[in-house]
């Protein structure tokens, strides 16, 4: 952790005077809830004087790990939002998926983190699985949850999964009635997200907001300039500091806003597209594939953003 303090108090001053207060702050990537909170306490005390009253302070948290005495000092801390990386309420389709905890730990952890004063929580599911997810989507929704972050299932090479096609069911039908399942209680405000509760710390990274990266391989991004630190940690704990830069033309920023605009709600402001990516989107509102409202354009179908953005860009 003093790697990660030496970063945050360098990027703090990287980002002043243009930072003024932070909104979020999402402790992830890993699992947070394998290190003790009296670990984190530095982290908080250095980033304290910055964070906003109201600030979401969220943590991941793995179903196997998350005690509730984890639970109850992170929240003392100040964490007011915790997401759980359940993938499944399913026995079999967690030990296929090679998940270390059972259905029971991951029911328990979300009740004893509601029970504690936090009202905010997130559960993660995979779908595009053979398994049927219909079951996995009515216990979510049984639990004091009021956000669910949705992933399907991808065969990586070089993973134990790669190869095991068995596992895998990525059918468009199928994606479909996962999210009209879920819409039922939850609103649908990212291709991957749904809630009650829409997460401050993923709309930042949807609306372009600048954002900084602590720890090894944490990207952070300011105006038009990523930084990115040593993904290797023993590199990393040498030289906590350092990061490759890269430069983004304003093209780049466009494409960017185009395509994360059509994966949620924020939309696409029409003033940033060329002449001929109007027209083109021109063609998309007759065939009723986007939608436009006050000079923003709005995608009503998010299975199809990538498709949609490819076309305006190409």
């Amino acid at each position: 952790m003093k790697a990660i303090a030496v970063q945050l108090k360098y990027e703090l001053k990287k980002f002043n005077p243009k930072l003024k207060s932070i909104k979020s702050l999402f402790i992830g990537g890993g699992t947070p809830s394998t290190i003790e909170p009296y670990m984190y306490k530095e982290f908080f005390d250095i980033l304290n004087p910055y964070l906003t009253d109201n600030a979401e302070i969220t943590t991941e948290a793995n179903p196997n790990s998350a005690s509730l005495q984890w639970l109850k000092g992170m929240k003392e801390l100040g964490v007011n939002r915790v997401s759980f990386g359940v993938q499944s309420f399913d026995e079999k389709k967690l030990k296929k998926l090679g998940r270390n905890h059972s259905k029971e730990q991951a029911i328990n952890v979300i009740q004893n983190a509601y029970k504690i004063g936090i009202k905010n929580i997130s559960c993660d599911l995979i779908y595009a699985t053979s398994f049927d997810v219909k079951d996995d989507i009515k216990t979510a929704l049984s639990l004091p949850i009021n956000h669910i972050s949705s992933y399907a299932l991808t065969l990586e090479e070089n993973t134990p999964f790669f190869g095991k096609i068995e596992l895998l069911n990525d059918s468009t039908t199928l994606a479909k009635e996962f999210i009209d399942q879920i819409t039922k209680k939850f609103e649908h405000y990212e291709i991957s997200n749904f809630g009650n509760y829409k997460s401050v710390h993923n709309l930042g990274y949807w609306s372009g907001d600048d954002y900084m990266g602590v720890g090894a391989g944490a990207v952070g991004f300011l105006k038009n300039t990523r930084f990115y630190p040593h993904q290797d940690i023993q590199m990393y704990i040498k030289n906590p500091i350092y990061a490759e830069v890269e430069k983004l033309t304003h093209e780049e920023l466009i494409t960017e806003k185009i395509f994360l605009g059509l994966r949620c709600e924020i939309g696409i402001k029409m003033n940033i597209l060329t002449k001929q990516q109007k027209s083109k989107v021109a063609i998309l509102l007759s065939e009723k594939k986007l939608i436009c409202k006050e000079e923003i354009l709005y995608n009503n179908n998010f299975l199809l953003a990538d498709e949609i953005a490819l076309y305006i860009i190409s």
